[in-house]
């Protein structure tokens, strides 16, 4: 195990530190953290945020086992996963997504098959949530983890802004086009391991949206959506691969307008989007944005008109 993270209340956090500083741990500044220490070659990072704890380097497991859990989370988990969360190394398709609130770049939905043995080793090579990665190279680093693995089997589908922009005006809806681009992957998924009992994915809308977007070959699987179900390693791994394909989407198209398109709707992201309309007309934000936004109506507002207030998801 390389890395190791997991939420912490204020007062865990405060004990916490007073641990380290009995363990003999070196504190040193780091930014967004409430503190961050380092010890042989194990660094301990608690970011403000969450608050959250994060463990990297050497030793992990040991530190978990006889320090942090027993005096500070007061529970045992490390190398209890199997009796805390037995589903999760049943076999399945964990699916997630990329994108979805950023106004540059795709929209990109993954999906991993793990079973047993494959989520064993992913737990092992320190798989987590991407949003709990801040590090590019390290996102392509553990998606290369993934598809190197043996037994692991991922499918993503791309949906660049034209495309996105026309099934958006076509459905009218990010929930029923999300359904949509979920449904593409579990069929995808499905010709290459037909036998596979269940797909679970993150709580966006009812499972109908998914279900009534599948097509004939899918229609057997049980579906199953649940809150944070980024905590499953098969949907950890999704992320991963979905990220890593919005990202190097971003990198790419960034080096054909040569400038940086960034990710969410900063200011920056705006400043990028108004360059690109100068330059290329307001139309060519149709090759690099997703439309529905307000940032277009911000950046452009003669050519785009403002969002209509959205519409529900239908069963």
């Amino acid at each position: 195990m390389t890395s190791y993270t997991h939420p912490l209340t204020t007062e865990q956090a405060a004990k916490l530190r007073a641990l380290l500083k009995e363990l003999a741990f070196e504190f040193a500044e780091r930014p967004y953290t409430l503190f961050f220490a380092q010890k042989n070659k194990l660094s301990v990072a608690v970011y403000e945020k969450g608050p959250k704890i994060l463990l990297q380097g050497k030793g992990i497991e040991e530190f978990v086992q006889f320090e942090l859990e027993p005096k500070i989370l007061e529970e045992a988990k490390l190398g209890y996963e199997e009796v805390h969360s037995p589903e999760m190394f049943e076999p399945h398709f964990g699916i997630d997504e990329s994108g979805k609130g950023d106004f540059f770049g795709p929209l990109v939905i993954a999906g991993v098959y793990v079973d047993r043995e494959i989520a064993r080793k992913f737990m092992e090579a320190g798989i987590q949530d991407s949003k709990r990665i801040g590090s590019d190279k390290r996102i392509r680093d553990l998606a290369n983890i993934i598809r190197t693995t043996p037994g692991a089997v991922g499918d993503t589908v791309t949906i660049g802004p034209e495309r996105y922009n026309d099934l958006y005006e076509k459905f009218g809806n990010l929930n029923s086009l999300l359904g949509w681009g979920h449904a593409r992957v579990i069929e995808n998924l499905l010709e290459r391991k037909p036998e596979c009992p269940r797909a679970l994915s993150d709580k966006f809308a009812d499972a109908s949206v998914i279900e009534k977007a599948l097509l004939k070959h899918g229609q057997a699987i049980k579906l199953e959506q649940r809150t944070k179900a980024e905590s499953d390693l098969a949907v950890a791994a999704a992320s991963i691969l979905a990220r890593e394909a919005f990202i190097d989407w971003l990198e790419r198209h960034g080096k054909t307008w040569g400038m940086k398109l960034g990710r969410g709707v900063s200011s920056d992201v705006k400043a990028a989007a108004r360059k690109i309309a100068e330059n290329g007309g307001p139309a060519a934000l149709r090759k690099v944005a997703k439309l529905h936004f307000r940032t277009a109506h911000e950046v452009a507002p003669a050519h785009f008109a403002a969002p209509a207030p959205r519409r529900p998801w239908r069963k």
